[in-house]
């Protein structure tokens, strides 16, 4: 029973006390669903710009799992808005990320010059050399480009016998004042004519390959500054990202290693479009991911990637285990156009 002399609350109040607590739910379901359509607007623009919506455009994949979250509590709230916008968000993000899976490319032609690419990480030069060169031979890999090099790990794999596999080489060692992993190299079956590099945070070489019945290979070992610490990072990411070259119609050009770009980032999408095309779609394994934390199953991204002239038909791409390194390994069996 009431105290003495209460009054009870009469309908009308009951009845606006409700609807009060329904409205504040779904103001709360509206605004729980827009970080995800502020986030389908960056990605869907290329707008994401700086840190720490350059870093986080990595996990689109996430997010678009994750739309279903807003959309439960929308549907709880009774909130149209909220629901509408997580559903269009989740369905939005999701159809992004499944593009990357394909794209349509040039067939292999029968009696064509084929090129086996790989890329390896060395995660600071400590990852084992006899793996990689147990790789090499186990793959019949032509062109092995590397990332994360040191003087010790090259000495490593000179001495587990790598230039027997790969008897030509270009090996750019640290910049001083840089850190002592970021040499860059490429080791090669086939003899080595011009060799150069790209400007960028870290060494990346050059080199030009003679294939025989096919135009001449020029293939760069990429490696660009991670965009996950700091707004300085981005904007050496960014920068390094904008000045790989583009292809070139009197060379196959090949751009193979660590970009520390998903195909979600704007930046690379730019990348892509002044000519180039993803190994990994072209043979339908855009989705799959080349790294992830050593000692965390979780998150995996795609990272690494093998660009390539679009007159390159793309026979195979391959995902290999390295122990000891962070990412997996991307061999790609390219199919070169007659010269």
């Amino acid at each position: 029973m009431p105290p003495t002399g209460a009054r009870m609350p009469g309908l009308a109040t009951v009845i606006a006390m409700v609807v009060s607590g329904m409205r504040r739910r779904r103001r709360l379901a509206t605004a729980a669903a827009l970080p995800w359509a502020v986030w389908t607007a960056l990605r869907m623009t290329g707008a994401e710009r700086g840190f720490p919506f350059v870093p986080a455009m990595t996990f689109t994949p996430y997010a678009a799992a994750a739309a279903v979250l807003p959309l439960v509590l929308a549907v709880r709230s009774g909130s149209r808005t909220a629901a509408l916008l997580s559903a269009g968000s989740g369905t939005v993000l999701a159809t992004a990320v499944l593009s990357h899976r394909r794209t349509p490319g040039p067939a292999a032609l029968p009696g064509c010059a084929r090129l086996r690419v790989a890329t390896v990480s060395l995660r600071k030069g400590l990852v084992p050399p006899a793996p990689v060169v147990d790789l090499v031979r186990r793959l019949d890999v032509d062109v092995l480009s590397v990332q994360e090099l040191t003087p010790r790990a090259e000495a490593g794999l000179c001495a587990a016998g790598l230039g027997e596999l790969l008897p030509w080489s270009h090996v750019i060692p640290a910049r001083p004042g840089t850190v002592v992993s970021g040499s860059g190299a490429v080791w090669s079956r086939l003899p080595i004519g011009k060799r150069g590099a790209v400007p960028g945070s870290f060494e990346q070489p050059t080199v030009r390959l003679a294939v025989e019945g096919a135009k001449d290979v020029e293939l760069t070992a990429v490696h660009s500054m991670p965009p996950a610490t700091s707004p300085r990072a981005v904007r050496e990411w960014t920068r390094d990202l904008a000045d790989l070259p583009a292809p070139d119609p009197e060379v196959l050009r090949v751009l193979a290693g660590d970009f520390n770009a998903t195909l979600d980032h704007g930046a690379l999408r730019a990348v892509l479009r002044t000519g180039w095309a993803d190994a990994a779609q072209r043979a339908g394994r855009g989705l799959a991911w080349t790294w992830r934390p050593l000692r965390l199953p979780w998150p995996r991204l795609a990272l690494d990637h093998v660009l390539i002239d679009p007159r390159i038909a793309v026979a195979g791409v391959d995902l290999v285990h390295l122990p000891g390194s962070d990412h997996r390994v991307l061999v790609v069996d390219l199919a070169l156009p007659p010269g």
